[in-house]
């Protein structure tokens, strides 16, 4: 089965479990909309990449692993979206949650996603020693001090760290990629954090330099948000020009990072291959 195929089929599996005949039906489908139609799925990708990269033997926990992973994600955008912070109408080409289904139910849908994630690791056999390494991955990929949730706090700061923002709004969930894949292969954990931190700041610098040059047809939603809200951006911090040298550092380094495994080939051309579709288009045809 293909990677794409797995994925869905995990996520699928996932929102079923919360959409039963007594489920409040405008939620589930708020949550339907939240997570499908499909997005660019790098998190998870890099989960199952990286289990690949170890020789996985226990794909059942590492679906899991990248489902929980894409779920938090997801029910990150839904947060992110609301007018309190963001005030984005659009997400993925199409009206974000919160315009589609109000305000009341965007925060729940968002929610009840954060909660699904932790139950999609629970339906995985507790026999499994690789369980609570996981488990314990994610959660802190999510909360305070290093997660998402510190992350998205720093923008109710006065001022905060560009790197250490980076790192906890956006690297959190990618280092949670690349250490729960390693957790569910029954790998060695701490040397893949480095790369799923150094993936994570490359792509919320990409984010940064999307939200400055590029089309909001391009990136299906509103652009300039950094700037009309006082956030920490790259662009910002560096320029156009000085972001994109700061994007391919990182992903070099992401790269240099990974350490001796037994696909480590496989691993380095998707991180490559990724990185080429961060760089927005404007910016690359201006380049060629």
């Amino acid at each position: 089965m293909d990677v794409a195929t797995r994925i869905e089929q995990a996520l699928v599996r996932a929102i079923d479990m919360a959409d039963g005949r007594h489920s409040p039906p405008r939620l589930a489908a708020a949550m339907r909309h939240a997570v499908f139609p499909r997005g660019a799925r790098i998190r998870p990708r890099l989960c199952l990449a990286v289990a690949a990269a170890c020789d996985e033997d226990d794909p059942r926990l590492t679906d899991a692993a990248a489902a929980s992973i894409e779920l938090l994600h997801c029910a990150s955008l839904i947060h992110d979206d609301l007018p309190c912070f963001d005030n984005a109408a659009t997400r993925r080409g199409r009206p974000s949650v919160h315009s589609a289904f109000g305000e009341r139910l965007a925060v729940l849908a968002g929610d009840a996603l954060i909660v699904l994630a932790f139950d999609t690791l629970a339906q995985v056999s507790c026999a499994s020693q690789r369980l609570c390494p996981v488990i314990l991955t994610v959660t802190r990929a999510v909360g305070v001090p290093t997660g998402i949730v510190a992350g998205q706090a720093w923008e109710c700061e006065s001022a905060a760290d560009l790197a250490l923002y980076h790192r906890q709004k956006t690297g959190a969930l990618f280092s949670a990629a690349t250490v729960a894949g390693a957790a569910a292969a029954g790998a060695a954990t701490e040397p893949w954090r480095a790369v799923g931190e150094r993936i994570g700041e490359a792509y919320q610098v990409a984010d940064d330099l999307r939200d400055a040059i590029a089309d909001p047809e391009e990136i299906g939603k509103p652009t300039g948000r950094d700037v009309a809200l006082g956030r920490p951006s790259a662009t910002t911090a560096f320029g156009v020009e000085g972001a994109v040298k700061r994007l391919e550092t990182l992903v070099a380094e992401a790269i240099e990072a990974i350490p001796a495994c037994p696909r480590a080939g496989d691993l380095r051309a998707l991180i490559t291959l990724e990185a080429k579709r961060l760089v927005p288009k404007k910016f690359a045809q201006r380049a060629a």
